[in-house]
């Protein structure tokens, strides 16, 4: 038997959803594998629901979410100086990990932006056991403009660098969940490469990673149906992703519900919380339905007429995949919602960019009129990114 150790990142949802669908194919294409997770909420809440195994160690992991979502205001989050201020807890994780792999053998690591496990597997290379293939979706930490980071963020993309010049075999299959387009124009840095030029030379490109084929879905009157969502309801979800982070932007899309309801009288809102914010602490108003974690919340998004979503790359591009119009709210100072995401976004020509301090609720109730069952005309999303992506880790299976 071959025993793959998967870590998933658990900022947010996305990154469980593709990795569950990498598995999957890893199990089509490797005969007799073991595919055990470390991992924590919300990540935990996925693999539960696809009958997963979660090793037992995972209780001892720092949570990540918690401290990003502490490092919040109201729609803002300093991605990267929180970044900066969690080496306790990655350096945490990170020893949880050389525990289990010290004690078991794995033929296999994967690690999903999982930034412990790289960091210090390159400042301690002989620490390596097993086979081990990263993946990520952005490469580069980039500064905000009303920030003084650009000195900072270029001194972590030169360590990066180094690390993988000194090292050029530590990662045995690097993957980029995306194209060469999606990546940004920018530099790392002064003196440093173009980040697409650095990209290409190190990277494989698996294609994006959604999870599911739309053409699978069916006739969509009939998944409207079968969701329980009526032929004369035009229906927006409003979602934030896996963290708690997004508790602002939920509170004010519902405070943008009355006049909404009022433009569209057919509208009918459902705000689904995610795992970390309690619907119990949001207020209630006739007519609009709060629901908690949602499993499978690509079928609705597939379903809907609108969605109103943060800023992360996961439930943009699932909507983008599906041809679904929506409104996304980029985090305040968030470098890969406002840089990364919103670069792919715009290269597929998706979604409609709302500024959450510039829109009161009823410039959201306006925008919610005026986009809601839009015929949209995307850039076409792969749907073998999964598959594409496993065929090279099951190379190291062989």
């Amino acid at each position: 038997m071959k025993r793959v150790l998967y870590v998933s990142s658990p900022i947010g949802l996305g990154h469980a959803r593709r990795d569950v669908a990498i598995a999957r194919e890893l199990r089509n294409l490797v005969e007799d594998v073991q595919v055990d997770w470390l991992a924590q909420n919300p990540v935990t809440r996925v693999l539960e629901a696809e009958g997963e195994t979660i090793h037992p160690a995972s209780r001892w992991l720092a949570n990540e979410s918690r401290h990003f979502e502490s490092e919040s205001a109201e729609h803002d989050l300093h991605c990267f100086q929180a970044w900066r201020r969690m080496d306790e807890i990655l350096i945490a994780n990170f020893m949880v990990f050389h525990d289990v792999v010290r004690e078991q053998r794995y033929d296999l690591w994967i690690g999903d932006e999982a930034w412990e496990l790289d960091y210090y597997l390159h400042e301690n290379p002989n620490e390596k056991r097993a086979h081990y293939a990263w993946l990520t979706d952005f490469v580069g930490w980039l500064p905000m403009e009303d920030g003084h980071e650009a000195h900072l963020t270029a001194d972590y993309n030169a360590e990066m660098v180094g690390h993988i010049a000194d090292h050029p075999d530590l990662r045995d299959r690097a993957l980029f969940v995306g194209n060469p387009d999606d990546i940004v124009p920018d530099r790392l840095g002064p003196e440093l490469p173009l980040i697409r030029d650095w990209t290409e030379a190190n990277y494989d490109f698996a294609g994006y990673v959604s999870g599911f084929d739309p053409a699978e879905l069916g006739d969509r009157e009939r998944l409207r149906s079968e969701l329980g969502y009526h032929p004369d309801e035009q229906v927006c979800i409003v979602t934030v992703g896996g963290s708690g982070v997004g508790e602002a932007l939920v509170r004010k899309v519902m405070a943008a519900f009355p006049e909404a309801k009022q433009q569209v009288p057919d509208l009918r809102m459902i705000v689904v919380a995610g795992p970390r914010i309690d619907p119990a602490g949001l207020p209630r108003a006739d007519g609009l339905e709060l629901r908690a974690y949602v499993h499978d919340l690509y079928k609705h998004l597939a379903a809907c007429d609108l969605a109103v979503v943060q800023g992360g790359l996961t439930t943009s591009m699932e909507l983008t995949a599906n041809r679904r119009p929506f409104l996304y709210f980029p985090l305040n100072h968030h470098f890969e919602q406002n840089l990364h995401v919103r670069h792919r976004l715009e290269r597929y020509g998706a979604g409609r960019r709302m500024d959450f301090d510039e829109s009161e609720p009823s410039d959201i109730a306006t925008a919610i009129a005026e986009e809601i069952g839009r015929e949209v005309d995307y850039r076409p999303v792969e749907t073998d990114g999964a598959r594409r992506a496993a065929e090279r880790l099951a190379e190291m299976l062989a």
